[in-house]
C-alpha cells in the first residue's frame, strides 16, 4: 500500500469523444448544497490498477493515449474476471461504456505519461455485452454511519472528515449490503454525532433510521494514528452493527507517506465492505427485533369503527373508580439539558403503571424537549402518580409540563416553568 491515490475523477466519455481534457472534475469541489464529495450510487464496474506508459508529441497528447490504453487494458481485465477469457473493443465502442477514470498515481513529463489508473465501466452495458448477470440480491437497507477519531476527538458529521469522504466515494453496486449513506447537511450533525451512536435506546435508533428509510445500523469506526507530521499514517478500522455495537471485524493498515491518507481510507472502506457481506452472508446482520417492532398507534375516536360504539355495551364504572379502558395520547414537556436527561425522562415515564410507550418526539437539548406518552387512562390520572413520584406538574390541554422540584441543570430550571403550549392559564400543582 505505497500508492498516493489523487482525489480526481475524469469523466473520459466525453473527453475522449472530444478528443479534449475539458471534462476533468476534481472530486474536492464543492457540490451545489451539499458535501465536497457527493455520494457514488452509479455502481459501476471499476477496475484498479491499470499501468499505463505513453509517450507523445506533448504532455496532452500523451495523457491521452494513455487513458485509451487504460480503457482498452481495463477492458480485457474485466472481462477476464467475469468471463475468465480476454475480450477487445473499438475505442469508439469503450467511449460508451467508460463512465469514468480515477488517477491512484501519475507522473507527467513533456512527452512522456506515467500512471497507475482505475477504469469505470458502465455496469448495465458491460454486463449486457459479456452476457453476464449483474444482479445483486441485497440485505435490507443498512444505514452506514462512518466515525472517525484523530487527535483524540470524535467525529460523525460534525466537519467533514476524510473518512465520510471514503465512504461517500465508495461504489456500493456490486454489493451485497444495502448502504444508506448520509451526505452530512441539515439535521445529520445532530442525529448522527459522535456521542449519539453510542446510545443502545431502540426508541431512538428507530426514530432514526426512520427519517433515512433504514432498517438496521452499520458503525464503520477508524482512528487515525500519525507518527510526526507528513509521516506514516496508521488506521485501525472497526466494523459494527447495532445499537449495541456487535463486533464484526476489526484490522489496522498503514501508509508510509502523510499524502496517502485517502490511500488508506479507501483500502479500509474495501476491508469493512467485504467483512460486512461476509457476515451478511453468515446470518449476522439479522435486525433487532426490538429495534424492528412498532409500537401500536392509539386509536383516536374518529378511527374506531362505529359498530364498535353502538354493539358494544359500555359498562357503569363504580363511583370513585378511575376509567382504564381508554387509551389517551399526552404530550409531556421536559428540560433536557444533556443526552441523560432525554434518557432519564424517557425511563421515569416507561416506570409509570399504564404507560404503554413513551417516545421524545421533538429533541432540544439545552432546553424543553416533548414526549409523546400513550397511557391506559385519564390525563388526571397520569398527572397524580407524576406528583406523587415527586415531579412538579402543571395541566394544559392533553399537555403537561413537569420539572423535578429545585432542578436547576441546563439553563430552562433557572427560570419560571413556562405554561404548557395549548392552555392559556397553568394549572395550580397538586391537582
Amino acid at each position: 500500500m505505497t500508492l498516493a491515490r489523487k482525489s480526481l475523477t475524469i469523466g473520459i466519455a466525453s473527453a475522449l469523444a472530444l478528443a479534449g481534457l475539458g471534462a476533468v472534475l476534481a472530486e474536492g469541489e464543492k457540490a451545489a448544497g451539499g458535501s465536497a464529495v457527493p455520494i457514488d450510487a452509479s455502481g459501476s464496474f471499476e477496475v484498479s490498477g491499470v499501468d499505463v506508459d505513453v509517450k507523445g508529441k506533448d504532455a496532452d497528447a500523451a495523457r491521452y493515449g494513455g487513458w485509451r490504453l487504460a480503457q482498452r487494458k481495463g477492458w480485457e481485465m474485466l472481462s477476464r474476471k467475469l468471463t475468465g477469457k480476454p475480450s477487445s473493443m473499438s475505442d469508439s465502442a469503450l467511449d460508451s461504456l467508460v463512465t469514468g477514470i480515477v488517477v491512484e498515481k501519475e507522473q507527467i513529463g513533456p512527452t512522456r505519461y506515467i500512471a497507475r489508473l482505475s477504469v469505470l465501466f458502465d455496469r448495465n452495458k458491460a454486463g449486457s455485452i459479456l452476457g453476464v448477470s449483474v444482479a445483486v440480491n441485497q440485505s435490507p437497507p443498512m444505514l452506514i454511519v462512518p466515525l472517525e477519531y484523530s487527535g483524540g476527538s470524535g467525529l460523525v458529521f460534525e466537519r467533514e472528515t476524510a473518512w465520510a469522504k471514503a465512504w461517500n466515494r465508495f461504489k456500493s453496486g456490486g454489493s451485497t449490503v444495502d448502504y444508506v449513506r448520509v451526505q452530512g447537511n441539515g439535521p445529520d450533525s445532530m442525529l448522527l454525532n459522535a456521542g449519539q451512536v453510542l446510545r443502545r435506546g431502540r426508541n431512538w435508533w428507530r426514530s432514526v433510521l426512520d427519517q433515512y428509510g433504514a432498517a438496521d445500523v452499520l458503525i464503520a469506526e477508524v482512528q487515525i494514528r500519525r507518527e510526526y507530521p507528513g509521516g506514516p499514517i496508521i488506521g485501525i478500522f472497526s466494523a459494527t452493527h447495532g445499537p449495541d455495537r456487535q463486533k464484526i471485524a476489526d484490522f489496522a493498515l498503514r501508509v508510509d507517506n502523510g499524502d496517502s491518507l485517502d490511500t488508506l481510507m479507501d483500502a479500509g472502506v474495501q476491508r469493512l465492505d467485504k467483512a460486512y457481506q461476509q457476515a451478511l452472508a453468515l446470518g449476522l446482520l439479522h435486525t433487532d427485533r426490538l429495534l424492528s417492532t412498532r409500537p401500536p398507534a392509539p386509536k383516536t375516536e374518529e378511527e374506531k369503527p362505529e359498530d364498535e360504539a353502538t354493539d358494544i355495551a359500555t359498562p357503569t364504572p363504580d363511583a370513585g373508580a378511575i376509567n382504564t379502558a381508554s387509551t389517551s395520547g399526552v404530550n409531556i414537556q421536559f428540560d433536557t439539558p444533556n443526552v441523560g436527561a432525554v434518557n432519564a425522562g424517557e425511563a421515569a415515564l416507561r416506570g409509570i403503571p399504564g404507560v404503554r410507550s413513551a417516545v421524545t418526539s421533538s429533541l432540544a437539548l439545552g432546553g424543553i424537549s416533548v414526549m409523546r406518552v400513550s397511557f391506559d387512562g385519564q390525563i388526571a390520572s397520569l398527572r397524580a402518580q407524576l406528583e406523587a413520584r415527586g415531579w412538579s406538574v402543571q395541566e394544559g390541554v392533553g399537555v403537561l409540563r413537569i420539572r423535578r422540584p429545585g432542578n436547576s441543570g441546563g439553563g430552562a430550571g433557572q427560570q419560571p416553568i413556562p405554561a404548557p403550549t395549548g392552555t392559556g392559564t397553568p394549572a395550580p400543582n397538586g391537582g
